[in-house]
């Protein structure tokens, strides 16, 4: 698959981390040269130094047989130009990074006559993944699938947690009662992740993830030693876009909302647009103001000014006044990897976020979702089984899966099927894997 990526910033550069562990033909074009002879040193990637509006460029590096354009610089405009020439010069796909989320929701415009099949807007999934995080509000990440059918869940384990020291299978045995698949376990301070199997054990301070149906939510609380609580009060540090959105999300679901904002002259165009919110005019590192605001009262705080190291901080502070769930947007990656020691329940960056909304478009098979579980480079995915798929011929224990690899659960005519070895997979299921970057290529050629 040939795929040109426009941009070397954050998405862009993820996207072509995650695509170095395959065999794509993948082309970065950026006027940064810094950025470009990074990525040569550390990725197999072809880059190009120059402007990817430019008619001359797009056709020295082949855009008329190019399968996937992807325009991820920091401006929408930009991205919008490269589509449209890249569309108009034989690129098969293109996407666009967009800041304007409102362009998501216009059904009055179809992008795609101009040549833009489909936009991203890195503020919006941010917003819509802050969401998710408050309603399960006990993990550090969570993803569903079919609305919720199926979810996959993370958490730090602590001393309270009864897994601590059983094995995988000991645990299954323990509580049988309970249907979930652990499907990935990263330790405290290392890198690798692990494909758990039934001798490996769990250990504090684990992030486990697990693969739940959704009659069993509920159940899994007890077990990872955390009680369910519901979130009412939220506070929201900074009234940027991702403020802005999260705010308005969650006043429609009824939450009472509180959102600071340092500016005056944004405090008061947020406060006008935001009639069921809060808006206040302050300085969110103010303790003193915090208190006023019965910081130790309020569920959940969550920071989402443009800078990390203030996201991060203030999210320790509300987390010393009792909040319950803290939740700190990072622009820089290199905090994710150390998620699990920073003391916050939840870092989340747009970036990571927009490059694996991008990645489902890459991937081969019937792929109907794809999620980046954080500081994991892994992929969780859900396919749609085509009929004569290989993956239909055997029952699951003699498909000689990949180690690197594990079924998460089956949706069958809508309801959730859990995934063991004698299990026959069929058309037109929808299957949940995760996956390592090793094995992709071969999990993906198990459901073409």
């Amino acid at each position: 698959m040939k795929i040109i990526i426009a941009g070397a910033g954050d998405v862009g550069f993820h996207l072509a981390k995650l695509l170095s562990y395959e065999s794509q033909d993948t082309y970065i074009i950026d006027f940064d040269a810094e950025k470009l002879n990074y990525l040569n040193n550390h990725l197999d990637v072809i880059t190009k130094r120059g402007d990817a509006t430019s008619i001359k460029l797009l056709k020295e590096i082949g855009v008329e047989s190019a399968d996937l354009l992807i325009a991820v610089t920091e401006s929408q405009n930009t991205n919008f130009t490269i589509s449209v020439i890249g569309k108009s010069l034989g690129a098969k796909k293109t996407i666009a990074r967009i800041d304007n989320p409102e362009f998501l929701d216009n059904c009055e415009v179809d992008f795609s006559k101009f040549g833009v099949d489909f936009m991203i807007s890195p503020q919006e999934l941010a917003a819509n993944e802050i969401k998710m995080l408050l309603n399960q509000s006990s993990f550090n990440d969570t993803v569903a699938f079919e609305s919720g059918v199926f979810n996959v869940m993370g958490t730090s384990l602590t001393y309270k947690s009864p897994l601590v020291d059983l094995s995988v299978k000991e645990a299954k045995q323990k509580f049988s009662n309970i249907d979930f698949i652990t499907i990935a376990i990263k330790r405290e301070n290392v890198s690798q992740t692990i494909i758990p199997r039934g001798d490996t054990k769990y250990q504090l301070n684990d992030q486990v993830y697990f693969s739940v149906p959704n009659y069993s939510m509920k159940d899994l609380y007890p077990i990872i030693g955390k009680k369910q609580f519901n979130i009412k009060n939220v506070i929201i540090l900074g009234g940027s876009s991702i403020g802005e959105k999260t705010a308005r999300n969650l006043c429609k679901d009824n939450f009472s909302v509180k959102l600071i904002e340092k500016n005056r002259e944004k405090a008061e165009i947020l406060a006008e647009d935001l009639s069921n919110a809060l808006v206040i005019n302050g300085d969110g590192r103010d303790l003193e103001l915090l208190e006023e605001e019965n910081i130790r009262e309020t569920d959940a705080f969550i920071a989402v000014t443009g800078n990390s190291e203030t996201n991060i901080m203030s999210c320790l502070v509300a987390k010393s006044k009792g909040v319950k769930k803290t939740i700190a947007l990072v622009e820089n990656m290199d905090y994710i990897d150390i998620s699990q020691t920073i003391g916050i329940e939840s870092l989340i960056n747009k970036k990571l976020i927009a490059a694996s909304n991008i990645l489902r478009h890459i991937r081969k098979g019937e792929i109907l979702a794809l999620a980046n579980l954080h500081n994991i480079d892994a992929e969780v995915f859900e396919f749609e089984v085509r009929p004569n798929a290989k993956v239909t011929q055997k029952p699951i224990k003699d498909l000689n899966f990949p180690r690197e690899a594990v079924f998460g659960g089956i949706i069958r005519d809508g309801k959730p099927l859990m995934s063991f070895g004698t299990m026959q997979i069929q058309n037109g299921d929808k299957v949940i894997v995760f996956c390592l970057p090793e094995a992709i290529s071969t999990v993906e050629g198990l459901f073409k």
